[in-house]
């Protein structure tokens, strides 16, 4: 029974130590980082989409009522002493609604990404195994 080492074609680092029958017996660094390195993108991909779905229609409307609120007390008399922290106070709290969404919205994608993540290497995995059995099963056949 031979040993070699397996290797992808832009990568000359061994991908895996296999033996005659593509068993691997010893999985390599490189896999490593690629898995690393995936999961990396998962969550950044995470935080992409968390921060645009940040500022939905709903915030849109409470800032748009906020504005409304300011334009009415300031064309009503009312002293600017008054009126600027009633704004502050909204822009606070849109500030502080927007922060929680999209913290909400990171934790639920980043768990979205990384099962899919997780998904797509068992997928892999069994279609190694299915790819092996075919190859076992052509062997026996022969």
């Amino acid at each position: 029974m031979e040993i070699g080492k397996v290797a992808s074609q832009g990568n000359p680092e061994p991908l895996a130590v296999v033996n005659i029958r593509g068993d691997a017996l010893e999985a390599g660094k490189s896999s490593e980082r690629e898995n690393k390195e995936k999961e990396r993108l998962a969550i950044q991909r995470a935080k992409d989409r968390a921060r645009t779905a940040r500022w939905d229609l709903n915030i849109a409307i409470f800032l748009f009522a906020i504005l409304i609120i300011v334009i009415i007390l300031l064309f009503q008399g009312v002293s600017l002493e008054i009126v600027a922290p009633v704004a502050i106070f909204g822009l606070g709290m849109v500030w502080l609604v927007g922060w929680r969404q999209g913290r909400q919205l990171f934790e639920r994608f980043c768990e979205e990404e990384l099962s899919r993540l997780e998904y797509e290497r068992t997928r892999q995995v069994e279609e190694t195994i299915e790819e092996a059995v075919r190859k076992a099963i052509r062997e026996r056949l022969r």
